[in-house]
């Protein structure tokens, strides 16, 4: 599905809440996190490429954004103290957390199943699936503190439908949009929690260069170009809507 035909964000749409980016270095992370903070909130820029946090860190300063806050974190070898720390800082500096974007991803290689590495199949299962699982656990009673939290997983097509040659990044982007369902099912009644994913469509990245080495420049929208369903679903006007997928274009 897609957000509304007329939405715009309005100013100030996240003003006072606090919203952790993962992947925030550099590509649809970084757009996001300079967008979310432009809107009001207080980003939590999360990479292991700390150059990039950086970055990202002095152009919110630079703009008269919130001051964000860096935790470098590399998700490949992080285990499951690595994220109670997080959710133990994240605790202790603003005592909740309304907004998790889930971006951080890895390609991989594209090759047949028949052929996929077991050690890479491990590896991009780490990044993509079992992080996400282990942060938004570690972060859910922070996310209950608050009146209204969203979390949101950055999905795509191959996702949704099975592709060859997408081994495991195809299959642990399916396994995050069941896993945004349960988290959704069972929270959707007794808490303030909502849990949707994200498809961005074909997007100007590091890793659209590595899947497509030899498409043309200008073929595939820049980040920025396509963060602005991401307020929508962080912010309060998706308030009640929860378990959904979707897409920039339908």
């Amino acid at each position: 599905m897609n957000i509304p035909d007329n939405w715009h964000a309005r100013d100030g749409l996240l003003d006072g809440r606090v919203i952790l980016i993962t992947g925030a270095a550099t590509g649809i992370g970084a757009a996001a996190a300079r967008r979310c903070a432009a809107a009001g909130a207080t980003v939590i820029l999360l990479d292991k490429i700390v150059r990039g946090l950086e970055q990202v860190y002095d152009d919110i300063e630079s703009a008269g954004g919130a001051q964000p806050a860096i935790y470098p974190m590399n998700l490949e070898g992080a285990t499951e103290k690595d994220y109670q720390d997080l959710a133990d800082t994240i605790e202790r500096e603003f005592g909740r957390l309304d907004g998790l974007l889930h971006n951080a991803a890895m390609l991989g290689a594209l090759v047949p199943m028949a052929h996929f590495e077991a050690e890479l199949w491990y590896k991009i299962m780490q990044i993509n699936l079992n992080a996400p699982f282990l942060m938004t656990r570690a972060c859910l009673e922070l996310l209950m503190k608050s009146d209204d939290a969203s979390v949101v997983f950055v999905s795509d097509k191959v996702g949704r439908h099975g592709k060859a040659y997408w081994g495991a990044y195809g299959v642990s982007k399916a396994g995050i949009e069941n896993m945004m369902q349960v988290f959704a099912d069972e929270m959707e009644s007794n808490t303030h929690v909502r849990f949707n994913s994200y498809d961005p469509g074909a997007v100007a990245t590091a890793m659209r260069t590595i899947a497509y080495p030899g498409e043309m420049p200008g073929k595939s929208r820049e980040p920025g170009q396509v963060v602005e369903p991401l307020l929508y679903l962080l912010g309060g006007d998706s308030r009640g809507v929860t378990g959904k997928a979707f897409s920039l274009e339908g």
